[in-house]
């Protein structure tokens, strides 16, 4: 199966949480909080919504930073993904 988001919404697969941190300290799976960055996996087409102009302005491949309560969690073929609108998303990591 196949998930395309509509109007200015966003695909996004959540990126695996580190382990350990830079210094060595392994964290353990309860204290671990869940990271907000992730890819995107599809874009919806933008276009008029509410009356004004949407322009996407991020892209399938791309990493992200997200709010951190925002969007649904879908599951599709034993994968998890989130469902957020394009106002969500906080940043385009380079």
């Amino acid at each position: 199966m196949k998930l395309t988001p509509l109007g200015d919404r966003v695909v996004l697969k959540q990126l695996v949480a580190e382990e350990t941190t830079k210094s060595g300290i392994v964290i353990p799976g309860q204290s671990k909080e869940k990271p907000q960055q992730a890819e995107v996996v599809a874009v919806g087409p933008g276009g008029t919504i509410d009356g004004k102009e949407v322009a996407m302005n991020v892209s399938a491949g791309q990493t992200v930073i997200y709010s951190k309560y925002a969007g649904t969690t879908v599951e599709l073929d034993d994968e998890e993904f989130i469902i957020v609108k394009q106002d969500d998303i906080l940043a385009i990591v380079e």
